[in-house]
């Protein structure tokens, strides 16, 4: 840390002192200030291949709006000669010590540091002196970590105390065109997916991408579905929230209009019976939510299959590596066969602060056993969880609708 990098003062410190490569590193508190970082941010994600869509500053910023708690914002900015070259999006947070977490929380899949590969060495650098200074009395958690991911190289660099975890399982096909994807799958599942695609024609679905000024009510629309297809069997309470609403109409928005996220309205007999999401970066896409009317079902309609046959079509005509079905390792995604990719969970801290760190990796341990026992052990618990989310549900606000909503 050179003596000019000073990460104490509120708003955006610096420009702070150079070191020998014209690197400076600075820290932002400011939700104004980052709210304004916006072109040289998506510059920034655009130029980093390893780079998720939870990395945009779309994503990143609207997030903050909805979920930031006042003064606890901690971003850590790296520039070359007044290029911003890296980015570590955090925030700080108390359960029950001081630790710094990525922006985007629990409804982002992976969360990453952010570096222009064409200066990776010194924003990386940068990033880790700047990281080990805002960390003066908190530990790092890096959760849902990519493998490949920027956070892992740094992971690898840093001199102090870590610790390395299992996160979630995300399961990851290559972005191939549908049919290529199909004869991957043994001959029964390829056999029964050609099939299905043959029953969505045969009822007239029919797909349509939403442009950036209709967001909003396809939101409103995908939304209302997602409450109804889940009734009944333990729906994601927050996915029910205002601010879990305001958040995807504000980062979709912009995504749309940037090509980095499409949402996807399926159509039968003139109704939207179906909504999905898909977010994109660089290399990868991912299925990130979706809703869907039980008429499909009682119609004999496969909505797994209709929902990859779209993006797939989509991911086509762009030069991506990955199609991902994100988190969760559900037995309808195995149909495809997929590769099960687990993410990482990265601790990292200061010397002085090692016991601390050891005591959140040792209680981080017992929580990932207590799990896994009650998933193996327990697999009621699944079902009474369900339960008391949709008895928590039913106080929450979101439109619902017993008949498909009108797509007007």
């Amino acid at each position: 840390m050179t003596s000019g990098d000073v990460l104490d003062a509120p708003g955006v410190t610096g420009p702070g002192v150079p070191d020998a490569s014209g690197t400076t590193v600075t820290l932002c508190r400011d939700p104004r200030a980052f709210a304004a970082l916006a072109p040289e941010w998506d510059r920034l994600h655009r130029s980093c291949g390893a780079a998720t869509p939870f990395q945009s500053h779309a994503w990143l910023e609207s997030w903050w709006r909805s979920y930031g708690a006042e003064g606890r914002l901690r971003v850590v900015l790296a520039r070359r000669n007044g290029r911003l070259i890296g980015a570590a999006p955090l925030t700080l947070v108390h359960r029950p010590m001081p630790l710094l977490v990525p922006l985007g929380g629990a409804i982002s899949d992976y969360g990453d540091l952010v570096v222009d590969d064409g200066h990776a060495e010194q924003a990386l650098r940068a990033l880790a002196r700047g990281l080990e200074r805002a960390a003066r009395h908190a530990v790092i958690d890096l959760r849902e970590v990519r493998p490949g991911a920027v956070a892992e190289r740094l992971y690898e660099e840093w001199g102090g105390p870590r610790a390395r975890l299992d996160d979630s399982v995300c399961m990851e096909l290559p972005a191939l065109p549908l049919e290529e994807l199909v004869r991957r799958m043994p001959r029964s599942r390829a056999q029964r997916a050609r099939a299905n695609l043959r029953r969505l024609q045969a009822l007239g679905v029919a797909a349509a991408t939403v442009p950036a000024a209709d967001v909003p009510a396809s939101v409103d629309r995908m939304l209302t579905l997602h409450e109804l297809q889940w009734r009944g069997r333990g729906v994601n309470v927050e996915h029910l929230r205002p601010r879990f609403r305001a958040h995807l109409v504000r980062a979709v928005t912009r995504m749309t209009a940037g090509d980095e996220a499409t949402l996807t309205e399926f159509r039968m007999d003139g109704e939207v019976v179906a909504v999905g999401l898909a977010l994109r970066s660089a290399g990868l896409s991912g299925s990130y939510l979706y809703g869907a009317h039980p008429v499909l079902r009682e119609r004999k309609a496969d909505i797994a299959t209709m929902l990859m046959a779209e993006e797939a079509r989509q991911a086509a005509g762009r030069d991506l590596a990955v199609l991902s079905m994100l988190r969760g390792s559900e037995p309808y995604k195995n149909h495809w066969r997929p590769e099960a990719v687990t993410s990482g969970r990265l601790l990292l801290a200061r010397p002085a602060l090692e016991p601390l760190l050891r005591l959140h990796e040792s209680r981080a341990r017992m929580r990932d056993r207590a799990a896994e026992m009650v998933r193996t052990r327990l697999p009621a618990a699944r079902e009474w969880r369900g339960r008391l989310n949709d008895w928590r549900a039913e106080g929450t606000s979101v439109r619902t609708a017993a008949q498909p909503p009108r797509g007007g």
